[in-house]
C-alpha cells in the first residue's frame, strides 16, 4: 500500500509546484502515473454545469481478450447503489406513500426492533440492524443466487446489535431491506423501479439492475494483484441478494448524470434533497460528505469482488466525479482526492491554511518518529518555522495544517493526524482506516 501512495504524493507533491491553468494534460498524468506504476485499471468521468468535461480510461476490461476499457465499459458500483435507492425511496416520500417515521414494522414485523426502527433509521445507518456482510463465509454464500426469503431468514437470525438511532454503523441490510419496501409499494421488481423511476427518465442507457457478467457486452472483470500480475477475481457475487445495497451496473459518466440531476432537482423535491444531505456523524441518506480545503462534497464509494468506485458532488462549483476500477491497489479515497486536488488545484479561494495559530515552539511536543503495528510505515514529524510537516517512511515531506487543538491535517490526501500528547500517541486517520501509532 505504501508503494502506491509514495507514487500519488508523489505527483501531488509536482503538481503543487506548477503554476499553469488546470488542463486535460494535468489530469492524464495522473492517470498515466496509475497505469504506468499498474496501480489500477478503470475509467474516470468529470462533469461541470452538467457536461462531461474530462473522460479518461486505462487498462484493460477483459485482460485475456485484451479488450480495453472505454466510456462505455460498465462497472459493477456496489455501494454507490444506495444512492440510488435512497433517491427511490425520497421519491416515495414526495409523493405521500411512505414517511421518514414509517415503522419496519409496517412491512417485515417479523425483524428484531422492527416496531421501533423507522425508515429515517435505514436510510441514516442508523437503525442498529447487524450487517449481513460480516457473516463469516458471506462472499461465498451470496455467490449463488438468493431470494428474498432466504436474505430475511439471515436478517432475523443475526437480530441487531444496537438499539435504534443510539448510533451509526454502516450496514447493508438497511439498503436491502429499502429496496424491499420499494418492491412492495411499487409493487414491480427492484429492476423495473430502477428503469422506471431513475434510468428511462434521465436516459441512463447503460445504468441496469446487474446480473452476470459478461465481457463480450463490454463488462468488465474484476481483478486483484498477486505477485505483480492481475489475476481474475472468480468467486463473484451474485446480484440477486444484495439489491439496493449493491447490485446495480453503470459507467461513471452516466453516474454523473444521476448525481447531476439529483443535485439538480430533476429525481426529487428541494426537501427530499436537503434531507439526503443532511448528515449525523458524517452520514446523509444514502450519501457521505467531506470536506475538502473547505468544500463540502457529497457521495458514496463502492466496492464489490474487486471492483472499486467513487461519485461524488461539489454543489457550490457544479462538478461531479465519478470513476470506477476493475482492479485497484489503493483506496479509493486516495483516488479521489487526487482528482479533487489536480482538478481544483489552481482555485485560489480553496482553504489552504491553518484554522489555529501556532508557534514554533507549540510544535516541539508533536516532533519525533512514530509507528504501529497496522501501518507499515514510520512517520517523522518535524517543523520549518510555525509549521508542523510529516513524512513516512520512503515518500515525500508534506505541510499539514493545524486544524484544532493537538490534529493537523494533509487536505491533498484526506490524512488527519491527531497527537494524544498524555501518552505519546498519535491516531493517523487515512482512506477511512484508523491506526494507532506510538513515539518511539
Amino acid at each position: 500500500m505504501v508503494k502506491y501512495i509514495i507514487i500519488i504524493i508523489a505527483f501531488l507533491t509536482s503538481l503543487c509546484l506548477q503554476s499553469q491553468t488546470i488542463d486535460k494534460t494535468k489530469l492524464d498524468s495522473l492517470f498515466s502515473n496509475i497505469e504506468e506504476n499498474k496501480i489500477g485499471m478503470g475509467t474516470v468521468s468529470i462533469f461541470k454545469d452538467g457536461q462531461e468535461v474530462y473522460q479518461k480510461s486505462i487498462g484493460f476490461s477483459n485482460i485475456n481478450s485484451k479488450s480495453k476499457a472505454n466510456a462505455l465499459t460498465k462497472y459493477r458500483i456496489g455501494s454507490i447503489t444506495k444512492t440510488f435507492t435512497a433517491t427511490i425511496i425520497m421519491q416515495l416520500i414526495d409523493e405521500k406513500k411512505l414517511s421518514l417515521s414509517s415503522n419496519l414494522s409496517s412491512h417485515f414485523p417479523e425483524i428484531e426492533n422492527a416496531e421501533i426502527i423507522t425508515i429515517e433509521n435505514l436510510l441514516y445507518h442508523r437503525s442498529g440492524l447487524h450487517n449481513v456482510t460480516n457473516e463469516k463465509d458471506f462472499q461465498l454464500w451470496i455467490s449463488k443466487p438468493r431470494k428474498r426469503k432466504e436474505m430475511l431468514e439471515k436478517f432475523i437470525k443475526n437480530g441487531v446489535d444496537f438499539e435504534p438511532n443510539e448510533k451509526t454503523a454502516y450496514s447493508n441490510t438497511n439498503y436491502i431491506l429499502l429496496s424491499y419496501i420499494a418492491e412492495d409499494i411499487d409493487k414491480k421488481t427492484f429492476s423495473e423501479i430502477l428503469n422506471n423511476r431513475i434510468s428511462d427518465p434521465i436516459k441512463l442507457d447503460r445504468t441496469i439492475y446487474g446480473k452476470d457478467i459478461i465481457p463480450s457486452e463490454n463488462e468488465a472483470v474484476s481483478y486483484y494483484e498477486e505477485d505483480s500480475e492481475w489475476k481474475p477475481i472468480t468467486l463473484e457475487t451474485d446480484l440477486t441478494g444484495p439489491m439496493g445495497a449493491g447490485a446495480i451496473v453503470s459507467t461513471p459518466r452516466e453516474l454523473n448524470v444521476f448525481y447531476d440531476n439529483l443535485f439538480s432537482g430533476n429525481l426529487v423535491s428541494k426537501d427530499a434533497l436537503e434531507q439526503m444531505k443532511s448528515v449525523k456523524e458524517n452520514m446523509g441518506m444514502g450519501l457521505s460528505k467531506l470536506v475538502f480545503k473547505g468544500l463540502e462534497v457529497y457521495g458514496h464509494d463502492g466496492g464489490i469482488d474487486g471492483f472499486r468506485s467513487m461519485a461524488a458532488y461539489v454543489p457550490s462549483r457544479n462538478v461531479s466525479i465519478a470513476f470506477s476500477f476493475n482492479a485497484l491497489n489503493t483506496e479509493a479515497t486516495t483516488i479521489l482526492v487526487s482528482l479533487l486536488e489536480t482538478y481544483f488545484s489552481n482555485d485560489p479561494s480553496l482553504e489552504s491554511e491553518s484554522k489555529i495559530d501556532l508557534t514554533s515552539n507549540d510544535l516541539d511536543v508533536y516532533l519525533g518518529v512514530y509507528s504501529g503495528s497496522t501501518f507499515p510505515a514510520k512517520v517523522t514529524f518535524t517543523k520549518e518555522g510555525n509549521t508542523l510537516f510529516a513524512q513516512a517512511t520512503g515518500q515525500p515531506i508534506f505541510k499539514l495544517i493545524a486544524t484544532e487543538k493537538d490534529s493537523f491535517s494533509y487536505d491533498s490526501m484526506g490524512i488527519k493526524f491527531t497527537f494524544n500528547l498524555a501518552n505519546n500517541s498519535m491516531i493517523l486517520n487515512f482512506g477511512g482506516k484508523i491506526h494507532d501509532l506510538q513515539k518511539e
